[in-house]
């Protein structure tokens, strides 16, 4: 498990020349890992308004990468083959003939939710609504692959410092916890409890939210987990299910609630005991619900108290922006493991059989 901001700036891949056809890891049935496989394609031409990308780091997600090539994918239908891949990072190889701000060699992060800026959704500020969103590597192929062709509206450059692990490790879930913190109002000296925090979206907020300023407490069900969780620098690391959770989120935190509290879980235990930790005004964000989707919630106290459960569907260009500032100023998530492209199905048996703490990406350069 690599720590955050101590990796190597190494692994950038070179800008070009491009090639006609590249390797690309798709799948031609559900399946398990097995399915992955490497094919040769050809390279995709960056559109007026695209930038193509040699990707260097392309992130293993469990919802669009190991429920989607399962064939469990609550919003999706694939027409085969399909090439998965959301977030990723790379080298700008070639510029449409519309597109400004970037040059052969920048090293850059694509935000992956594409959107009509003409929708009213996106006006409003909220684009992660937006029906007419589309995500890379769902809806459009994605970036297990040598190359891939973006709009340059998602793309944004990489602070120096940063390896391609380190980027693509923000690159989604650093923007999707920036907009669950912008929702939710979350100001610096706030309390912040982060539930499942071994997740590459959990380990992300929790590291966020510190940065940020906030008091952080992190849980995990699993003690080899929370020992890592530990080795991170959170000093509260609870186990959410414990009886006495509530009471000791108000011990470590001074005898208050949470502020915000963070539960992209939805275990019906672990969500009581997170509504219970609520302070007076307290926010309950969710993003995720992959372990149950049906919580209670009692009414009463929600309005006597003042609290708000709000729903974070994902990030989106406006927190994509504030998230890099970040990243330039120093922000870093963790990332556990890598594994060379080639190796696909090794990387998502071990995403599957949940081992890791932080990111698991792929990297093109150990095969190039």
């Amino acid at each position: 498990m690599t720590s955050p901001s101590n990796t190597a700036t190494t692994g950038w891949p070179a800008a070009g020349p491009v090639p006609a056809t590249m390797r690309a890891v798709a799948f031609h049935e559900f399946g398990g890992p097995d399915v992955l496989r490497v094919d040769e394609v050809p390279t995709p031409r960056p559109g007026s308004d695209e930038v193509l990308i040699r990707v260097a780091a392309v992130s293993v997600g469990r919802l669009l990468d190991l429920v989607a090539r399962a064939g469990r994918h609550p919003y999706a239908t694939f027409t085969f083959p399909h090439v998965l891949g959301a977030e990723h990072t790379g080298v700008v190889a070639a510029v449409g003939n519309g597109v400004t701000g970037f040059a052969i060699g920048d090293r850059v992060a694509t935000f992956p939710v594409l959107t009509d800026p003409a929708c009213p959704m996106v006006a409003a500020g909220f684009a992660e609504l937006s029906p007419t969103a589309r995500i890379i590597g769902t809806h459009l192929s994605g970036a297990y692959a040598d190359y891939i062709a973006v709009p340059a509206t998602n793309v944004s450059a990489v602070p120096d410092g940063m390896s391609p692990a380190d980027a693509v490790a923000l690159a989604l879930a650093g923007v999707v916890a920036m907009n669950q913190f912008t929702r939710a109002g979350l100001v610096a000296g706030q309390r912040v409890v982060v539930q499942g925090a071994s997740s590459a979206l959990g380990s992300t907020t929790a590291l966020l939210a510190r940065h940020l300023g906030a008091r952080v407490i992190v849980t995990s069900r699993d003690e080899a987990k929370r020992t890592r969780l530990r080795e991170l620098g959170f000093d509260a690391v609870l186990q959410a299910s414990s009886t006495s959770f509530a009471a000791d989120v108000r011990d470590a935190f001074d005898g208050h609630g949470a502020d915000i509290v963070v539960d992209n879980l939805g275990d019906p235990l672990v969500w009581t005991h997170g509504m219970d930790a609520l302070a007076a005004g307290g926010t309950m964000v969710s993003s995720g619900a992959f372990l149950g989707r049906m919580v209670p919630v009692d009414l009463q106290r929600l309005y006597s108290f003042g609290q708000r459960i709000i729903g974070v569907r994902s990030g989106n260009l406006s927190a994509a922006q504030r998230l890099w500032v970040e990243a330039a100023a120093g922000f870093r998530s963790v990332v556990d493991r890598t594994f060379p492209l080639t190796e696909a199905p090794r990387a998502h048996e071990y995403v599957e059989a949940s081992a890791n703490v932080g990111r698991v990406a792929l990297l093109t350069e150990p095969d190039a």
